[in-house]
């Protein structure tokens, strides 16, 4: 996750006052044997898993080893262990009565706890993974002069004075050691200003003459001197020098000097270099030496699962690693050192450095302006983060039996998608990717095209929301990454429920209350409805990850650095057109997987029908060559909006061969250029289907999987807009379920038609709600076609379908006035009764609310106690949220509310009920009668309680939790994290964020219904 590190709040204050699972093995693709359990209650592998807050190992063991085993409880796989150290220091300085040295990575204290840890998974049943340093895991203790932590050229630069003449020590001298001094001229320069430049940084823009670039580092004297003249500079033309210089940066992802220099575990944990495979090697000799005991290695075979780094959260003047420039020469066959200045702007950290890209940008007065120079460099880049990547791979296949789970790329300045197949359960993120489908298409796409069984997503990370964070909005953007193709959640996180140093109740908080969300037992729902979202999470894994995500369509996507928020192409048009799709890199085109065969790109996974280039593509000429052999081989390729771009590399052909390239790609059989508002008529005219073709009245999407273990076919469709209707068709023509995926229950679908191998299905959702299909072969025993309808009238609202040897089917009718026979597959026809003298449906009013307050315990610094608890009763005619209840505005807690009805009505007959309630903001449950239902689904929560009524008066409850933050934040100014404020409060003083409607709200309905069993 992007962290906060570059917030320093201590200076600002100072001036303001196991078991039965064994783990995964080094197969990370579909074929891997695992045991995933069942959709109703999948195994640990298959389920979400927590990342786990750790503050550091001066913690009570014995908490610890209770908040991992809490998550089994509500459902969870386990967690991904993550010693946080207080951000590495970067949140602050040691709390008051810590020492990081005594409890740093690969001390005893350290290691007692991470065997704890690991314990604790095997004795629940659970799977761990682990972050391969402290805070995201970007480094490891070391000593400070190891060659294999991360390197910095850093750059100066000057204009020679207008003489022409400089002699004198060569700028930046002694910052490091000097790599090269290039001399170029300087054609035209701007001063940008703020408001004008890029990000909003100001900078000195510079045109520089391209034959002028010269390498004078041989002219440098020993002490730094340089003795040059030049013809004297005229108008704009000048000269420059241009000073680099590498060195270790000393960068450390924890923060802590000690006086035992000789301890390497006791001096903090330095960056290792991520662009050579040196890095990887500081981390595993680290491992070796001070963590990977016989006994840590045990139990991780008996319950380990990701090695795991988070997102590159490293700053720099330049990516960098000391072997970059031969690396970058083997792989270009040219050297980088005199193009260096086109490197010194904007190729450091991309996303946590976007402020500071560099003093001077420098561009060529060539056709591309140097761009095909700095794209190199950053494809030298991916060479050596692959590298890096690699050797940690091997690494934790091979000698520890595990898989790598990264953020690949992250942050830097890189195609991520050309890194992505590296690791075995790539991973992104909800926070960076800002919950687009798209962002998440262009990163599972290599994944999926790569045969990988898990694209992991760091989910639920959300700035300004801790404790104020709802399920819904969670369940918003698991959804919406679910069908970007992604099928593993890490939710974020798992928070320490004991005391720490220095830290008031509710206890110690990853990020001091800046990013959300923060689960533990101190959540009202924990213990009240969250282990049902959890259900609903592990279920959904299991069916997206039972099988390769086939796909419609490959987009074409080049970028040297990766922006998510790019777009390319009107892809609104595939998507109102049913198609799905994923982009691809042409890196990925050089995978194993990647070849055609029956017409489809990657047959053994996404099994992509067509590949489609936009005219805003950037084509690389190396893959011109490899998308005629996709086409010749049977892929469609259509050709968007006119001819593509040029990718700008050094070595690639000039543009006069390129567009030759691209004339006879177009010439090539399969091969079709179309106009943008062509490109759906095109993909019908060449009978490219896809696999589920949608019609509704708002945007659904889908994802299609095939299981491996069996013959079931997966169709998930999400909708992305408010309540609609519409129908799904599906290339298949086996039997299809309901699953439901909050209950786990699985029925036939009661209403569909099929013919010509499709099944049409018609669908209702509701806002953000999901429905999800299985489609199976009927049992050999059964050679009867399955009992369905074609039609039924609007009157049903529900029905049970037997499909045994004695078919049966019951129908639950409301009333109404029936439009329209119930029609059979067989062809026969049924008059439905008319249903206008059953009883109709009535809201349910007269609330009592008994609200349990959830409140600080009377020793405010006594963080391991959940709450003090009280209860207030508040009558209600309406459901409204508590910030509209005096009283509960700044209450938080849970919400026991309940009322009553007689039944049967008074007026109309009835044999059973709905129970219809509003959308639920957070979690939700609910007993009839005393007795406890099945989860609801809470996007539409709706549920048969014909089973629980009597005759007489009947009670409802509906537990209903709320989030802690209207609470807490009446007790803001008491709370104190790690022995500060909370950082919000530092970066600006007197803010808290406002409060936030909790509770339920809406009007709940009972909507009787009458039982008619048709003769079939």
């Amino acid at each position: 996750m992007r962290s906060i590190s570059r917030f320093r709040p201590w200076a600002v204050l100072a001036l303001t006052c196991g078991a039965w699972c064994s783990n995964v093995g080094t197969n990370d693709q579909f074929s891997s044997d695992i045991d995933a359990g069942t959709f109703k209650n999948p195994s640990a592998i298959i389920r979400p898993r927590f990342r786990y807050w750790l503050p550091d190992p001066s913690v009570d063991e014995q908490c610890v080893r209770d908040d991992i085993k809490s998550v089994a409880d509500v459902g969870a796989g386990g967690v991904e262990y993550l010693p946080w150290y207080n951000a590495g220091g970067f949140l602050g300085p040691a709390p008051p009565g810590d020492d990081w040295g005594k409890y740093g990575v690969g001390t005893p204290a350290f290691n007692r706890l991470f065997e704890a840890a690991l314990e604790t998974h095997r004795d629940a049943g659970m799977v761990m993974d682990f972050s391969i340093g402290p805070n995201q895991g970007q480094g490891v203790p070391a000593a400070p002069d190891d060659e294999g932590l991360q390197w910095d050229l850093v750059p100066f630069s000057v204009s020679v004075p207008a003489n022409g003449s400089f002699d004198c020590v060569i700028p930046g001298w002694g910052t490091g050691d000097l790599l090269a001094l290039i001399s170029a001229e300087v054609l035209n320069r701007t001063d940008n200003s703020t408001s004008s430049s890029i990000a909003g940084v100001p900078h000195t823009s510079l045109v520089l003459k391209n034959s002028s670039l010269t390498d004078r580092t041989a002219e440098v004297s020993g002490s730094g001197h340089l003795s040059v003249t030049y013809p004297p500079s005229s108008g704009q033309r000048s000269y420059w020098l241009f000073a680099f210089y590498q060195r270790l940066t000393s960068s450390q992802n924890l923060i802590f000097l000690s006086n035992h220099t000789n301890a390497i575990a006791e001096n903090g944990a330095y960056i290792v270099d991520h662009y050579s495979a040196r890095g990887a090697e500081t981390v595993i000799d680290f491992w070796t030496k001070y963590v990977l005991t016989d006994n840590v290695r045990s139990l991780l075979a008996e319950v380990g699962n990701y090695v795991w780094e988070d997102s590159v959260e490293i700053e720099s003047n330049i990516s960098w690693s000391k072997s970059l420039p031969i690396l970058f020469e083997q792989k270009y066959g040219y050297s980088l050192i005199q193009y260096l200045p086109l490197i010194m702007f904007g190729n450091n950290n991309i996303a946590i450095q976007p402020k500071e890209p560099g003093p001077v940008q420098c561009v060529l007065d060539t056709p591309d302006e140097g761009a095909a120079f700095v794209n190199d460099f950053r494809g030298a880049l991916v060479e050596g983060y692959n590298r890096y990547l690699q050797r940690l791979r091997d690494w934790a296949t091979t000698y520890l039996g595990l898989q790598l789970s990264v953020q690949p790329a992250y942050n830097l300045p890189m195609d991520v998608a050309a890194t992505v197949p590296l690791a075995n359960a790539p991973e992104c993120e909800s926070l960076g990717f800002g919950d687009s489908i798209d962002a998440y298409r262009r990163f599972s796409g290599p994944a999926i095209l790569a045969g990988k069984r898990i694209v992991s997503n760091e989910v639920g990370a959300v700035a300004l929301s801790a404790f104020r964070y709802q399920v819904s909005s969670l369940l918003w953007s698991i959804n919406r990454a679910v069908v970007g193709g992604i099928n593993q959640f890490i939710l974020h996180g798992l928070s320490y429920t004991g005391n720490y140093w220095a830290t008031t109740w509710p206890g110690y908080t990853a990020f001091s209350y800046f990013y959300g969300e923060l689960w533990s037992n101190k959540q009202p729902a924990w213990d009240h409805g969250l282990a049902d979202f959890m259900e609903y999470v592990a279920r959904l894994q299991f069916s997206q990850q039972a099988g390769p995500l086939k796909t419609d369509i490959a987009v074409y996507f080049k970028q040297s650095g990766t922006d998510y928020a790019t777009s390319l192409g009107n892809t609104t048009q595939l998507i109102d057109a049913g198609y799905s799709y994923s982009h691809l890199s042409p890196d990925n085109f050089d995978l194993p997987q990647a070849y055609v065969s029956n017409r489809t790109l990657g047959p053994e996974g996404p099994a992509y029908k067509a590949l489609i280039i936009y005219k805003t593509s950037n084509v690389t000429f190396e893959s011109i060559s490899k998308i005629r052999q996709f086409a010749e081989a049977g892929l469609r390729v259509i050709l968007v909006g006119g001819e593509p771009l040029q990718y700008p590399s050094a070595r690639a052909a000039s543009h006069h061969t390129f567009t030759k390239a691209i004339s006879e790609l177009k010439r090539t059989k399969n091969v079709f250029a179309v106009a943008e508002d062509e490109l759906i008529g095109k993909l019908a005219a060449l009978c490219l289907e896809s696999r589920i073709r949608i019609q509704a009245n708002s945007t659904w999407y889908t994802t299609w999987r095939e299981s491996v273990s069996d013959d079931t076919k997966f169709a998930f469709v999400y909708n992305d807009g408010e309540a609609s209707t519409g129908h799904i068709v599906v290339s298949s023509d086996q039997t299809p379920y309901r699953l439901d995926l909050w209950t786990g229950a699985s029925e036939p679908v009661l209403e569909y038609l099929q013919a010509h191998g499709k099944t049409r299905i018609p669908l209702a959702l509701g806002a953000n709600q999901t429905a999800l299909i299985a489609f199976r072969s009927a049992p050999e025993r059964s050679r009867a076609p399955a009992l369905h309808a074609v039609q039924i009238p609007s009157t049903v609202q529900g029905y049970t379908l037997s499909t045994n040897s004695s078919s049966s089917l019951e129908l639950r009718l409301v009333t109404g006035t029936t439009d329209q026979p119930l029609v059979l597959a067989d062809g026969r026809n049924h008059t439905v009764p008319n249903t206008s003298t059953a009883a109709g449906s009535f809201t349910l009013g007269n609330w009592s609310l008994t609200a349990e307050h959830w409140a600080a315990p009377a020793n405010f610094s006594d963080a391991s106690q959940v709450a003090s608890k009280f209860n207030t009763t508040h009558h209600l005619d309406a459901l409204v949220p508590w910030t509209q209840i005096p009283s509960l505005a700044n209450a938080s807690g849970v919400g026991y509310y309940s009322t009553s009805f007689e039944w049967p009505p008074a007026a109309g007959s009835a044999d059973g009920a709905y129970l219809v309630l509003p959308p639920v903001l957070h979690t939700l449950r609910l007993k009839v009668n005393g007795r406890q239902t099945p989860p609801l689904d809470y996007n539409a929560p709706k549920l048969d309680i014909g089973p629980y009524l009597r005759t007489g008066r009947n009670e409802v409850v509906l537990v209903v939790p709320t989030i802690m933050w209207n609470y807490i934040r009446s007790i803001w100014d008491r709370i104190v994290m790690a022995g500060y404020p909370p950082l919000i409060s530092i970066i600006n003083p007197g803010h808290v964020p406002d409060p936030v409607d909790t509770g339920l709200a809406g009007t709940v309905q009972v909507v009787p219904y009458v039982k008619w069993w048709p003769n079939i």
